[in-house]
Formats: C-alpha cells, structure tokens, sequence
C-alpha cells in the first residue's frame, strides 16, 4: 500500500519555529515531524511515500532526498496552500488502488494498524482513526455528527458550533474513489477544498466509510505548546492524560 503524507503547509500557528523551515520539519524529540509519520508508515506496510510539499519544499526534498529507509519518495508540489482535497489531487496519477494518508502534522501512539485491518478485510472507501476532544476544541477539526446509533451521518470542517465532540484525526485509509469526491468539492466558507467535504460526499453516495475510535493519543502540532508536550509524551515524562488536559489548558 502506497502512503501519501500531506506537509505543503506553511504552519504560521508554529512561528517562530517555522520562520526558516516548513512544519514537517520542526523537530520533536530530536527529529522532524515527517520522520515520525515515514517511520510509522513504513511500519505498517508502505511501500511507496508520496509526500506533498509546497512552502519551502527544498527543505524537505534535501533533507529526505529519494528514499527513507530504503523506501522510495515521490514528491509532488501543492503551489497554492487551496485545502487538503486540492493537495490529495497532486497525487491523483501515482495512485491505482487503496493507500493511507497521513497528515504530516501529527504525531500518533496509536492504533493506526486497526485501520489499515479494517481498509483490508471490509474494502472500505474510507476508513480513518476519529476521538473525543473537549467541546471548545471539536472547532479546530473535522467534526463528525452521528446518529442514534453513533453512525456516522455528515462530516464538518472547523464549524463555528460543532454539532458534536467526535473529531477526525489526521491518519486515513481510502480507495481511488476519494479523488473523484475531491474533484467534486467546493471551496468552503475558508476558500479552502476540504478533505472532510469529500468524505461527506462518499458518506452521501452511499460508500462505505469506517470510523476506529483511536486507542491511544495523538498530537496535532499546531501550535508551539503541542509540540512541547508530544516530545514530553514520546519521552514518557507525563502520561498521556495529564499531556492533554495542558494542551487544552495552553489554548
């Protein structure tokens, strides 16, 4: 299974630490963001990265040059910072079957395996790891409104009144079908084509979308505080829990 790895953006939440460097090369525990996402992805079977770089991409192409661990590297260049769905697009003719996606933002100690299970044994369209977060954090997210039965029924980008607390959280498998729902989308109220709006319209088609509730944690490094406290998580010197009450109380 092939693995794209989104890191086109500029990541100005981070300044000063993305000043001279994109964000997937900000280090946490004494290496790059993106190193961490290579090295789970080639754990859990990639056999190729695609890796969509845009500001200050040299930095991530010298850095990596063509390969990681003996895996190749194939770099594609969102010009324009237009939304995940127009970033995923870059990758569109290096993709003829099912791949995983990674936003190379986040740092996860999770169960990224049980998706990739669940892509493989139920030929899923879309299957991705989904959390609780407290309630004036859902907004940041792509936020996920279910029904009675905690069905997914609808998929929101950053809503101003976040229709729930269940959140999508950066890892994602999906077949080729995501790209046509992403040719599809429309620019949302941010002027941004959003990967959420194309899951909502595979969910709408009636495709298979799975949501795993994550067992674990995850750090989605927006902001300075986030990365300090993934490098105190991966160096054990807090337990996740307390790690995420901080985050909530820093913002």
């Amino acid at each position: 299974m092939k693995a794209v790895v989104l890191a086109a953006g500029e990541g100005t939440r981070l300044r000063p630490l993305t000043e001279d460097k994109p964000k997937g090369m900000v280090e946490v525990a004494g290496k790059p963001i993106l190193t961490h996402c290579f090295e789970q992805l080639i754990e859990l079977g990639a056999d190729e990265l695609l890796v969509v770089v845009g500001y200050k991409k040299q930095a991530i192409i010298n850095h990596y040059e063509d390969e990681f661990e003996g895996v190749p590297i194939t770099y594609t260049h969102q010009r324009e910072q237009n939304g995940l769905a127009h970033a995923l697009l870059t990758v569109e003719e290096h993709v003829d079957d099912d791949f995983m996606l990674m936003l190379g933002d986040n740092i996860f100690e999770a169960n990224l395996r049980d998706v990739v299970n669940r892509q493989a044994e139920e030929r899923a369209d879309a299957a991705f790891l989904v959390e609780e977060v407290p309630w004036d954090e859902a907004g940041r997210y792509g936020v996920c409104d279910t029904n009675k039965y905690g069905e997914i029924t609808e998929v929101v980008e950053k809503p101003e009144e976040p229709p729930s607390n269940l959140v999508m959280t950066g890892f994602y498998t999906f077949t080729p079908a995501i790209f046509h729902a992403c040719h599809l989308v429309q620019p949302s109220n941010r002027g941004e084509y959003e990967i959420s709006d194309a899951i909502d319209l595979l969910l709408h088609s009636g495709r298979t979308i799975d949501a795993i509730r994550m067992d674990g944690w995850r750090n989605d490094i927006g902001y300075p505080a986030d990365r300090d406290q993934a490098e105190e998580r991966l160096q054990g010197e807090i337990d996740p829990e307390m790690a995420a009450e901080n985050i909530a109380a820093s913002e």
